[in-house]
């Protein structure tokens, strides 16, 4: 069986980019959903909410079955959830109907994450932390082209938000038509021989319950506050959404430079700055105004662009017998986390809203500094993490050497 591992990885990352489109073309038409529909916050947030369930329900079951079933068939799955839901959200006529189609696209992200998160760490042994932010850039691309494309779409007047869900399909059908074309590995663990009791027993190990638990605060600080930024801070800035193009662009960037970065410094160093950082940007959002919000969206953006892949990379470089399992485990609870704190905020933001009056503002400020407890937290959890890495002695730095090479 002839592996192309370039073209798999190309295709990996066209099909990351459809989960980051759907990001940032839901982040830039919810409010005209909403308008059109008169949904209240709370309805808003439960259509985003479900994005992310549905992906960590996916994920966390792709987790069991990849081994089983093989990678192509699950993105083969993604696809065809993809069509379906880009399908029913275009022509949706109540809320039930937006429900169900970004139900199905939450399914169709969480079964690409299941699928090329094992497959690009299976395909780089030597290079996983690296590879694994080499992948995640194309997310942040996604959202910063579905963001981009709302945006000038709306600037020439095509305002029509199926219009611009519906521009989703032809990158879908053009990974569909790669991944349908090529042959796939077995993942690390099968080809390593861990049994999958190996890999069950694995995911027990103190450090990565440790970790999993650190994964919630690091995808609710980046996903629900790129996902909500627009709403949030509407009342503040007349380009909103443009914050979240900024920010992500920033995590493109540092993404795409993640191999030298990580030659200087360990990736739980690089999780504690990326803490620091955010939460001073998510501080930031809430205390200035002007041409100082995207100083706050580069600074956040500088915090959140290794928060993901590097979690990923880490538990996979330190724990490699978690295999598929550990890697889909973290993503699953990453976007769990997001979909119940989304929930719960929407709830927040329409009881502060109604307390105070009507005050946009104070209600999107509200949710921000709730938001900002998190990193906080995983600032003193990180200072943990690099103290007992320190700790483990030269062998463990070995491995550190061997996964940034």
């Amino acid at each position: 069986m002839q592996i192309n591992r370039s073209q798999l990885f190309t295709a990996s990352c066209l099909a990351l980019m459809v989960t980051g489109l759907s990001f940032g073309i839901r982040a830039g038409t919810l409010d005209t959903m909403g308008a059109q529909f008169s949904l209240d916050k709370t309805q808003l947030a439960s259509i985003t909410s479900t994005a992310f369930t549905a992906f960590s329900a996916v994920i966390v079951l792709g987790a069991f079955i990849v081994d089983l079933i093989g990678m192509k068939r699950l993105l083969v799955l993604a696809f065809l959830f993809h069509i379906a839901g880009l399908l029913l959200t275009i022509l949706a006529a109540n809320f039930w109907q937006l429900y169900v189609g970004t139900l199905l696209i939450g399914f169709a992200n969480g079964t690409v994450e299941a699928a090329c998160n094992p497959l690009v760490a299976g395909m780089y042994t030597d290079n996983k932390v690296t590879k694994l932010n080499h992948f995640h850039l194309w997310f942040p691309s996604g959202i910063v082209i579905g963001t981009m494309v709302v945006f000038l779409l709306n600037k020439v007047g095509v305002t029509s938000w199926q219009v611009q869900v519906g521009l989703m399909l032809i990158p879908t059908a053009i990974y569909g038509f790669l991944f349908s074309k090529l042959e796939f590995p077995v993942t690390e663990r099968v080809s390593s021989g861990v049994s999958y009791g190996g890999m069950f027993k694995a995911v027990l190990n103190p450090l990565f319950i440790f970790m999993i638990i650190c994964m919630v605060g690091t995808a609710t600080t980046e996903l629900f506050t790129g996902q909500w930024i627009d709403v949030l801070l509407r009342n503040v800035s007349s380009n909103a959404l443009l914050l979240l193009t900024l920010e992500t662009g920033v995590m493109i960037i540092g993404r795409g430079f993640a191999k030298p970065i990580l030659k200087k410094i360990t990736p739980q160093s690089l999780l504690l700055v990326s803490a620091i950082l955010a939460a001073l940007g998510l501080y930031m959002f809430t205390t200035v105004s002007g041409p100082m919000l995207y100083l706050a969206a580069i600074i956040f953006g500088m915090g959140v662009t290794f928060f993901w892949p590097t979690m990923l990379g880490f538990v996979n470089t330190h724990l490699p017998k978690t295999g598929a399992l550990g890697l889909n485990l973290m993503g699953g609870a990453g976007m769990f986390s997001v979909g119940i704190f989304t929930l719960f905020m929407g709830g927040y933001y329409d009881k502060v809203e109604k307390s105070a009056g009507g005050n946009k503002l104070l209600a999107g400020h509200a949710v921000l500094n709730a938001t900002l407890v998190i990193p906080i937290v995983l600032i003193v959890a990180f200072i943990g993490l690099v103290i007992y890495m320190r700790g483990r002695g030269k062998s463990a730095a070995a491995v550190q050497d061997t996964a940034v090479a």
